[in-house]
């Protein structure tokens, strides 16, 4: 499989103030990055990017991080090529980065069973994953200035409601964070 790391610029929801301290997985890194190999086939990915809290130089020429590096803090975000267009999974649930990679590769496994039993039969449980364009950034650090200004999604979505005075596209960039959280 062909995977490259590189550091974490973006989150698409903010971190975990307090990750869950208890790591359900009692797979090691190799089972991790098979699980993870076999869905992302099943998808025809391409091109897979792990995103960690790390520098440039904390990541190997092959791709992936050095023996020493340590990310500061365990959010992962995949990204890939596929099927069904690019679509980007992230998690900070688990306090290991190879934990959340683990937790992002059995959750492809569950949307895959969607197809496998019969409930979807054009991959739309991955639609809501797409990585949204790259014009959709300026919109989303908008809807993120609007969270930290009016201190949460929720107070932020009821100050830009225009039902209630507020402006139409201000909305709109807060509900495009919840979307992609």
């Amino acid at each position: 499989m062909q995977v490259r790391c590189r550091p974490l610029t973006t989150f698409p929801a903010e971190f975990h103030r307090a990750p869950n301290y208890s790591n359900p997985f009692r797979a090691g890194w190799t089972d991790t990055l098979y699980k993870l190999e076999f869905e992302l086939d099943k998808l025809g990915a391409g091109e897979v990017v792990i995103e960690l809290a790390l520098t440039e130089s904390e990541i190997r020429l092959d791709g992936w991080p050095r023996s020493g590096a340590r990310p500061t803090h365990p959010g992962v975000i995949v990204s890939f090529d596929s099927r069904h267009g690019p679509l980007r999974y992230g998690t900070d649930t688990f306090p290991d980065w190879q934990a959340n990679v683990r937790a992002i590769a059995l959750g492809l496994e569950a949307l895959r069973k969607v197809d496998r039993y019969g409930i979807s039969k054009r991959g739309e449980q991955y639609q809501g994953w797409r990585e949204l364009s790259a014009g959709d950034s300026d919109l989303l650090q908008r809807g993120r200035e609007l969270i930290a200004e009016h201190g949460g999604e929720t107070a932020a979505l009821k100050a830009s409601h225009p039902d209630r005075g507020g402006d139409a596209d201000d909305f709109r960039a807060v509900q495009a964070v919840r979307k992609a959280a």
